[in-house]
């Protein structure tokens, strides 16, 4: 095959170009494809495969293989050649494909007469659209010049796909954006939201894939890349930088340095695409080779390419945060992933939040919650469909988003979401009465808090206290460690805010997944179960010495609760009080009012703890039960984990034995018991959790109502007979028989 000069490949994405803008379908668009594409690179044979759903490819046009297989063929990623190309992301090169391992013979295509294969993917940054496949009879390798100009080729499908030019029946680029879509996504945050998008990082639409003229391409991708590097350097003279800061802008330099980046987008421009569509195809480029290894700290800058990429993207196009878009009244935020800090910045302006990655453990769903916006998580796909602007409907009860949804789909959320707003009024009529079953039980219901914004939910929502205050959002929203006087200020003004109710201020809890923007990562296989919490609270005692100050302070006399997070042994418990009683009698040595009557306490949230010596229970003042982590380590089931979390049912026998024997031990030495977790606040779990002893239970605000309703409609000795018959039947879960008995109690 002869070498195909720089001009042979502009003039293929010119024709290409010019194909692409004529009218008619998007299968008569996808046949002239496949036609000039095989006349340009004189094979026989060209294919387009474009998914259908994330694991299946359809073979959607070809010229050679038989038109009866368009529409019919199928294959999964990683099947055959083509499969092979979708997972890898990368291009196969053959002269022999039947004997390549792996290689899938499809009779109804007809390919068995061609032996060489040249296969690439059709990506957009980082989102896998599809594969571009050229085949010849004649046993020969493909030239590189040949593979290169077949990747600028699919870069191009991969822009007109993005802009909808294969929708079909004559619909114009763009019209991908105006079909409904739903995203079936993960909860983080319960409740519902109606309102528009507002992109958190506008994306980037590149409507010019396409150059006619090199040269200027070539002149604008160099000065766009001088302002980057302009740009960049005018934030690193900034005085407010600290060291971890300066040493992500210092990693931004270098990639905007790099003369190889330059080169390679030089290089595309000459093969025929723009300065912008040279950006995208390098970033794609480099997203594949950078997913596929196995350091983490550079899979990890990934996010730095794309964040420079997007700048750069910005600078050519004049796209982003400056053409004058504003935000809507109703916004819902839409992102890839956001920090706790620019969460915080938006606020309760936002009516919800959706973001394409994410985890439930994450600084932004801890701050959802806060915030009480209903976050869906894992929405994959939603960041290249959503405009800002766009109508978008949030049910993070399912974690389901519609955008731009039809009529009926309106009307029917619409309804749900009055149906919601009628049981907030019932359960606000319970608001100033206690959670008291007909047998005359009286359960507490406090609920969880980490910033300011939520005290004020203690009156509006009838919790009794606060049975977990989050310290550890005051230390991740910042770029530096808070100074001891700061958290005192704001430890005191929670106190203030909560009127004499108890507030128990759990120390320090990062690691995991929480890890401070000041603290170097550790890198740990398994981070769940590494040094997370009170075990850096020991090792690095004084940031709770600090706290402990802090909290005396706030106190300033009155009465204090603290728990430590994921205490494991007595040991730690031990450690960690004694620390606590030193600051205490520190600050009364220096003359500063101290704690009238201080309560220490623990998170239950290892199986270790509940068997640990009976001292530990004799200790304690209170134990709270960490309901979400428990969960995890005693099914063995990661709650970051979308394919397990939802696996187990918490009222699964074997748990509630294990909750019974704690709540048990808690009884025998006096210890005040209460569960904490997202369970806490469903009101059949909470029901069953009172049944076994358990009498305080700490949830979101909203959740107090309805858990507070179910109880004081039932007679707790009742529903604890049946509890206790349901286990002692040996059945996997009290579900069934409970459901069963909470509908005669509703007749």
């Amino acid at each position: 095959m002869a070498e195909r000069s720089e001009s042979d490949s502009r003039k293929l994405l010119r024709r290409l170009r010019d194909s692409l803008a004529l009218p008619g379908k998007g299968q008569d668009r996808l046949d002239r494809i496949t036609h000039l594409i095989a006349d340009s690179m004189h094979t026989e044979v060209c294919s387009i495969y474009l998914f259908r759903d994330p694991d299946t490819l359809e073979l959607c046009a070809t010229e050679g293989l038989k038109k009866e297989a368009v529409h019919q063929t199928r294959m999964k990623v990683g099947e055959g050649l083509v499969g092979r190309v979708a997972r890898s992301a990368a291009p196969i090169n053959t002269a022999d494909a039947p004997s390549e391992k792996g290689f899938r013979y499809m009779p109804e295509t007809g390919e068995e007469i061609y032996s060489s294969f040249l296969g690439v993917p059709i990506q957009r940054v980082g989102e896998r659209l599809g594969v571009l496949v050229v085949q010849s009879k004649t046993k020969r390798l493909f030239l590189e010049d040949d593979v290169y100009a077949l990747e600028v080729v699919a870069m191009v499908l991969a822009e007109m796909t993005e802009l909808g030019a294969f929708l079909g029946e004559g619909e114009s680029p763009g019209a991908l954006h105006k079909q409904p879509r739903m995203f079936r996504g993960g909860v983080a945050q319960e409740g519902t939201a109606e309102g528009h998008v507002w992109l958190h990082e506008p994306r980037v639409v590149v409507t010019n894939p396409v150059a006619d003229d090199p040269l200027t391409e070539i002149e604008r991708i160099r000065d766009a890349v001088g302002q980057l590097r302009v740009s960049i350097d005018d934030l690193l003279v900034a005085e407010s930088l600290d060291k971890d800061q300066r040493q992500v802008l210092e990693a931004y330099r270098m990639f905007a340095n790099s003369r190889g980046w330059l080169k390679r987008m030089e290089e595309d421009i000459a093969r025929g695409l723009s300065a912008e569509a040279a950006v995208e195809k390098e970033q794609s480029a480099a997203r594949a080779r950078l997913s596929q290894v196995e350091d983490a700290y550079l899979r990890e800058r990934l996010h730095d390419l794309d964040d420079l990429s997007n700048r750069l993207l910005r600078i050519l196009t004049g796209q982003g945060q400056d053409t004058g878009a504003q935000m809507p009244d109703d916004p819902i935020l839409v992102a890839r992933n956001i920090g706790p800090a620019e969460l915080l910045e938006y606020g309760k302006r936002l009516r919800g939040v959706v973001l394409q990655e994410g985890s439930v453990g994450s600084h932004a769903a801890i701050v959802a919650r806060a915030l009480a916006i209903p976050l869906v998580i894992h929405a994959e796909g939603i960041i290249s469909e959503a405009l800002n602007g766009d109508y978008l409907l949030v049910d993070g009860d399912q974690g389901v988003a519609h955008l731009r949804p039809d009529e009926m789909v309106v009307r029917s959320f619409r309804d749900k979401m009055a149906m919601q707003a009628k049981a907030q009024e019932r359960y606000a009529s319970l608001r100033n009465l206690p959670a008291q079953s007909k047998c005359g039980t009286v359960t507490r219901l406090n609920m969880n808090a980490g910033l300011m914004a939520d005290l004020p939910s203690i009156e509006s929502s009838g919790a009794e206290g606060v049975g977990l205050f989050r310290t550890e959002l005051q230390f991740l929203i910042r770029n530096q460690m808070p100074k001891r006087d700061e958290l005192a200020k704001l430890y005191a003004r929670v106190m203030d805010a909560a009127k004499g109710r108890p507030v128990a201020f759990r120390t320090l809890d990062i690691g995991s997944d929480k890890v401070l923007p000041y603290m170097k990562p550790q890198d740990e296989p398994n981070p769940a179960m590494g040094w997370r919490a009170i075990r850096v609270g020991l090792d690095k005692p004084g940031v709770l010495q600090m706290q402990a100050q802090a909290l005396m302070r706030a106190a300033n006399g009155r009465d204090l609760q603290v728990m430590f997070p994921f205490i494991t042994e007595l040991g730690e418990f031990v450690a960690a009080r004694d620390m606590v009683l030193r600051q205490r009698d520190r600050e009364a040595a220096l003359g500063r009012p101290v704690p009238q009557d201080l309560k220490i306490g623990a998170m239950l949230e290892t199986p270790s703890l509940a068997y640990a010596p009976k001292l530990f229970f004799d200790m304690a003042d209170f134990v709270s039960i960490g309901g979400n982590d428990l969960k995890q380590f005693f099914f063995a089931a990661d709650r970051e984990n979308e394919r397990v979390r939802r696996r187990y049912d918490t009222l699964n026998t074997s748990f509630l034995r294990f909750l019974r024997l704690i709540a048990d031990r808690c009884r025998d030495s006096g210890t005040a018991l209460s569960f904490c977790g997202e369970d806490a606040g469903r009101p059949v779990e909470a029901l069953t959790f009172a049944t076994l002893g358990i009498g305080a239970l700490s949830m979101r605000p909203a959740s107090i109502g309805p858990v507070k309703a179910l109880l004081r409609q039932v007679d707790l000795n009742e529903a604890r007979e049946v509890v206790f018959e349901a286990m002692a039947q040996g059945v996997e879960s009290v579900r069934p028989m409970l459901m069963g008995w909470l509908a005669t109690q509703a007749e």
